[in-house]
């Protein structure tokens, strides 16, 4: 993301699970929901672990250090899956 590409309205306001989705409020009023299966790490995480999450990127981005990771507004809004692998490499 160039600094021209910065929209203050896409910062995350919020986080919540249902049982198959991952959702995110943003500042400026919209909710981006993708199915929890895009993220592997997040599925097979317990409630606590995913409820364990923090701001990161300025706002632009949220980080869950119980099982490591990452997920930015720009990849949830371009609806980026997380990229394919072994799930015995998931935590």
């Amino acid at each position: 993301m160039s600094i021209s590409d910065i929209r203050p309205g896409e910062r995350v306001k919020d986080v919540h699970f249902t049982e198959d989705s991952l959702s995110v409020d943003l500042a400026d009023g919209r909710t981006i929901s993708v199915p929890l299966a895009w993220f592997p790490r997040l599925l097979h995480a317990s409630a606590d672990q995913r409820n364990n999450w923090e701001l990161c990127g300025g706002g632009f981005g949220i980080h869950w250090p119980d099982i490591d990771e990452d997920l930015s507004t720009e990849g949830l809004l371009r609806g980026a899956p997380a990229p394919r692998q072994n799930i015995s490499n998931v935590a």
